[in-house]
């Protein structure tokens, strides 16, 4: 069910290599979001036609830049076109349409700005032990780094007001965008609170999903780049 609005809801879906995967999750969207942009973020498969052959708008990065570049091209396409709230959502088919209107309420609400999605106060399905411990210690790097008291962090299923997604610029083209996004509610001040979301993991999820020691790489980028601005 969509929840009422009173200023258009978008949804942004970053998409690399998507294009067996992308049909489902559009056709999921597209049956209660009408304003849903795709960012190709410079497949060679068939992302982008698929993503055509549904009522979206379609952006397309020329060369792979990665998630942190395709989401900041596709909350910049919103905001020009009058986004009054922004939900990030993956194209890989592990969100589920029904989080994003318990997400969107508390943003239109105006009691926060952001909303982020938690597996660990919601639920998953599928993932294993060794994701668990991963994403586990990212929560203890974010509490540690960015003082900000989450439970989860690398989830790409997120709200934001369009004041809140205009204040926040994604510097980190790639993975570390995640912990960015968080650092700067840290520092810009912008109220957050989480929402329980269920995260469906399969094979072909946790084939493309970070391996551990591109996770220690990812925060080793991230923290020297806080420490040398």
């Amino acid at each position: 069910m969509v929840p009422a609005q009173t200023e258009p809801i978008w949804i942004v879906v970053p998409a690399y290599r998507e294009a067996g995967r992308l049909g489902a999750t559009l056709d999921a969207l597209c049956a209660s979001y009408p304003n849903v942009v795709v960012v190709d973020d410079g497949s060679e498969d068939r992302t982008s036609e698929v993503a055509a052959e549904h009522p979206v708008w379609v952006l397309r990065h020329l060369i792979n830049c990665g998630q942190g570049a395709a989401l900041q091209t596709g909350i910049d396409f919103a905001l020009a076109r009058g986004a009054g709230l922004i939900v990030s959502f993956d194209a890989d088919g592990q969100h589920g349409v029904d989080d994003i209107a318990r997400l969107a309420q508390p943003v239109l609400s105006g009691s926060v700005d952001i909303a982020l999605g938690s597996r660990f106060l919601g639920d998953t399905v599928g993932m294993p032990w060794s994701r668990r411990f991963m994403l586990k210690a990212a929560v203890l790097f974010t509490r540690l780094v960015s003082r900000l008291d989450v439970t989860d962090t690398h989830n790409g299923l997120r709200a934001m007001s369009a004041g809140a997604a205009r204040r926040i610029k994604i510097t980190h083209d790639r993975m570390a965008h995640a912990s960015e996004i968080l650092d700067q509610i840290h520092t810009l001040g912008l109220r957050f609170c989480e929402v329980p979301v269920r995260i469906r993991y399969n094979e072909e999820v946790l084939g493309k999903g970070q391996s551990t020691s591109s996770a220690f790489r990812i925060a080793g980028q991230f923290l020297f780049q806080k420490l040398t601005r």
